[in-house]
């Protein structure tokens, strides 16, 4: 496959920056553990194995993979293989829905499709035990040179489809090597983020592999098993997770010493006072703050906690506020097809997260986000795809879609329509974590004078119980 130079597509992904930057180090050197070890050496040869299935289901080259498989050994090593193939990967969250599957592969489409054709049981499981199935989809080729393309939460619109090179992802992961704090070689990173999104992906996969840190995903998603995999072997291990993990730690019980437990590292959004102090007190180690987006990794630590909320911009990276709002340095847009302006322009991406930077320290507080992004259990849900979709429901004339203490719909509905056939609607189109925890249905939902719809939560809340 790679010795044909006419069976290369344009778009061809150097396949080298695999095999220099992450299978460096010795075969019997054990990567990930699962709990049964796999070294090195296993890791190769499962990935040269997935290549020739790849090939065989028409990848060359240039082409494209999506990959729509839950965390896994079948996941790891098909994405690798897609990499050595010299290919695009094409990552999407194995939670969406059919409907949410196809309208993505319908716009990206891949040359192949790899998803689960058995899976074991993967209730509460950080990695399951699946049997995947490689099946053609496109003869095209990869419409982008990126090395992988990742669905923003609202993947609708021309700026939610992200693209990054392979340059782009090993400069990411030479600058976690650099920062203070970060698990060293002979250590272990207890992994809970999915490997789809960025966090899990280059800070917990990627970084691992380069600078021999064993990743041990616990066996199960509690507070109890996390305990396990730390207290496991006498090596140093850090948590890598969202806010999310740090409330299953949380609500367990410590009945024994961890002298082995180095650090949390959370990403996603703010953690409160409260939240910081009780964890730090009971657990005696710090809980680091990391700040990133999906379109240029991580952007900036605090991974002993000093300065929480406020971060210390990653090396290489340049953030400058601009009218309360915080934007990046990036020097090409991340987004395939065309450029929102107001997300990226003349070589910034605009955050739409509110904050300052220190003049003097260069310290960077967030403030929140500015927009209609809001955090489910660590995922990302665009309240305005939510909305979008409820409004395009078979009896539903309008809709609006606000954050009241979980996501909540409110719904004008045509006809009949009751609650229960329209949450049996949104289930069908919408991942279980960015459906509304409440719908309620209005006769009429509020409006300015000038016929836009009312998004005062207050508002709202009292229309609804009118």
């Amino acid at each position: 496959m790679n010795g044909n130079p006419s069976s290369r597509d344009s778009n061809a992904i150097d396949p080298g920056w695999i095999d220099d930057f992450l299978f460096t180090g010795k075969p019997v050197d054990v990567c990930l553990r699962l709990p049964d070890p796999v070294d090195r050496g296993t890791l190769h040869r499962l990935v040269t194995e997935a290549q020739t299935r790849l090939a065989a289901a028409g990848l060359r080259a240039g082409g494209a993979v999506a990959l729509r498989l839950p965390p896994s050994l079948a996941y790891v090593v098909n994405l690798l293989a897609t990499w050595r193939s010299g290919a695009q990967a094409i990552l999407l969250d194995h939670r969406l829905t059919d409907h949410e599957a196809d309208r993505a592969l319908r716009r990206l489409t891949p040359q192949v499709v790899v998803a689960p054709v058995r899976a074991g049981n993967a209730a509460l499981r950080v990695f399951v035990d699946v049997t995947e199935g490689v099946a053609p989809y496109a003869d095209r080729p990869a419409t982008s040179d990126h090395a992988v393309i990742q669905l923003s939460s609202g993947s609708t619109g021309p700026s939610k489809v992200i693209g990054r090179t392979a340059a782009d992802l090993v400069a990411e992961v030479r600058r976690y090597t650099q920062l203070d704090g970060v698990a060293l070689p002979g250590e272990r990173l207890i992994l809970l983020p999915s490997m789809v999104h960025v966090l899990g992906l280059v800070g917990g996969l990627l970084y691992g592999l380069h600078a021999g840190v064993e990743l041990v995903p616990p066996e199960r998603l509690s507070g109890a098993a996390v305990l396990d995999a730390i207290g496991a072997a006498d090596s140093p291990a850090t948590v890598l997770g969202v806010p999310f993990h740090i409330g299953l730690l949380a609500a367990t019980q410590l009945d024994r010493p961890l002298p082995m437990f180095a650090r949390m590292v959370t990403g996603g959004e703010l953690v409160s006072a409260a939240t910081v102090r009780s964890f730090t007190e009971r657990f005696g180690v710090p809980l680091g703050n990391m700040y990133g987006m999906t379109e240029v990794g991580v952007i900036g630590t605090d991974l002993y906690g000093r300065h929480r909320p406020a971060i210390t911009p990653a090396p290489g990276i340049e953030v400058r506020e601009v009218a309360g709002e915080l934007w990046v340095s990036c020097p090409t847009s991340p987004y395939l097809g065309s450029t929102d302006p107001s997300r990226w322009s003349a070589g910034w991406l605009h955050t739409r997260d509110a904050g300052t930077v220190d003049p003097d320290s260069g310290l960077v507080t967030i403030r929140g986000r500015l927009d209609s992004q809001v955090s489910v259990g660590g995922m990302k849900v665009d309240l305005t795809e939510v909305e979008n979709t409820v409004a395009e429901l078979p009896g539903v004339a309008a809709a609006v879609v606000v954050w009241d203490d979980g996501i909540t719909a409110y719904v004008q509905p045509v006809g009949t329509l009751t609650e229960e056939t329209l949450d049996q609607q949104v289930a069908e189109r919408l991942a279980g974590y960015k459906r509304p925890r409440t719908l309620r249905l209005l006769d009429q939902l509020p409006r300015t004078t000038t016929g836009k719809l009312v998004r005062s939560v207050d508002m709202l809340r009292t229309a609804g119980t009118s």
